[in-house]
């Protein structure tokens, strides 16, 4: 497994190193040890999983408020998504900046995502399945989230029409309105 930093502080690109033969291949996924070396301490309370049927779907931007925030290591599966970050910690010298990449079955990539960040994604192909680890249990009181085109960030989405987005996702409060709701 290949570490390698993003321009966010903190958040990482986790890249599979295949062992292959006639058979296929095997690839490790997760390695405490190594993310250790790295700074990372990450334990696993759940692990989730995202299908989605269409292109243009966007799901986020989502966070989950103190003392519930969590951390999560994103993978797809199948299909691919341009995924996105925001660095909402106040006191992070990255603090409102956004990152994205795309994590596609083919790229083998996984996103880490330290606490107090927004997460979201795009699917770039149909039948896009995605999977988390996360550091936290779902707290509903304490879910949160950015809408997918504040103008606070200006994340520069590879497709801004005809996107599926739920109501929720589509109905979050300007960022700078609600700050607070972050702490």
């Amino acid at each position: 497994m290949i570490i390698e930093s993003t321009p966010l502080k903190d958040a990482f690109i986790f890249k599979q190193e295949p062992i292959e033969d006639e058979r296929g291949y095997f690839s490790r996924t997760f390695c405490r040890k190594t993310l250790n070396t790295y700074g990372i301490e990450f334990e696993m309370v759940q692990s989730n999983m995202a299908f989605n049927r269409y292109s243009k779907t966007l799901r986020g931007m989502h966070f989950q408020k103190p003392p519930f925030s969590e951390q999560k290591i994103v993978s797809c599966l199948q299909g691919a998504i341009y995924d996105v970050i925001i660095d909402i910690r106040l006191e992070s010298p990255t603090f409102g900046q956004w990152f994205g990449t795309m994590l596609s079955k083919n790229n083998m990539s996984s996103l880490y995502i330290p606490k107090g960040f927004a997460h979201g994604y795009q699917t770039l192909e149909d039948n896009s399945s995605i999977s988390y680890m996360v550091s936290e249990n779902y707290t509903p009181s304490h879910e949160s989230g950015i809408r997918w085109n504040d103008e606070a960030f200006k994340i520069d989405w590879p497709v801004t029409d005809g996107l599926l987005v739920s109501d929720k996702d589509r109905n979050w409060i300007d960022f700078r309105r609600d700050i607070d709701g972050i702490r």
